[in-house]
């Protein structure tokens, strides 16, 4: 077992305006294992990919990777641990406009001790020939590469991804899929992906579906599809 999420809980707001946003959730994942969390709006996906990811904390449980719990950490361990075993792909690019493609996924290298090799990075995501282009002179889906390239140059252990083709259309989600498939495959990192996408769970190793801030389902997916297969 590589990853324990053990009983976590987490609520916004006081008095009346309380919400309860995760109502104990527990789960465990392998190293290199994809795994998909679904469900609608409001049903705490992104708050626990958060708490994952130590950007927020749960009121109780705990997050345990390796066997180390990060509600053990101080501060500057959780900044540590941030740098070395994570990279983030988000619906929002946040690329640096004024530094080049290769630049911003540079950018990424400098927080790791040992990075993967730029330009084979830049060869894989299809951008090596944009390398010296500006974030402003690409489509969406080549800026999406770009913070792909970005996170996964540290060569994190794992990578969250939170409504990573949320802001694509079907043809460029899909080639962004092919290539999180290929850095699964590739470079062995355990993805933690966010999605309200029903289709995407075909090429999950594991399905975990909220609903309420529980989880109604925690499946391994037998018949896995390849990112090429899916349709929606």
């Amino acid at each position: 077992m590589f990853i324990e999420i053990k009983d976590i809980k987490k609520h916004y707001g006081e008095g009346e305006s309380r919400v309860e946003v995760l109502k104990g959730i527990s789960f465990q994942l392998e190293k290199g294992e994809f795994c998909v969390l679904l469900g609608p709006s409001g049903s705490g996906k992104s708050t626990l990919l958060n708490i994952i990811g130590g950007i927020d904390s749960p009121d109780s449980g705990y997050i345990s990777v390796n066997g180390e719990k990060t509600a053990d950490m101080s501060e500057k361990a959780l900044t540590m641990y941030r740098r070395k075993h994570l990279g983030y792909i988000f619906q929002m690019y946040n690329l640096i406009p004024n530094l080049n493609i290769k630049e911003n996924i540079e950018v990424g290298a400098y927080l790791s001790d040992k990075p993967l090799d730029v330009d084979d990075i830049l060869k894989t995501l299809g951008l090596y020939e944009h390398r010296h282009k500006l974030p402003n002179q690409l489509s969406g889906g080549q800026q999406q590469r770009t913070a792909i390239g970005r996170a996964i140059v540290k060569n994190p252990d794992i990578l969250l991804c939170d409504e990573p083709t949320g802001a694509l259309d079907y043809n460029t989600s899909k080639e962004i899929l092919k290539l999180i498939e290929t850095v699964n495959q590739k470079y062995g990192s355990t993805i933690i992906m966010v999605t309200h996408n029903d289709a995407i769970k075909n090429m999950a190793d594991r399905v975990v579906k909220l609903r309420d801030g529980t989880i109604r389902k925690n499946i391994i997916n037998e018949k896995k599809l390849t990112a090429e297969e899916l349709d929606w």
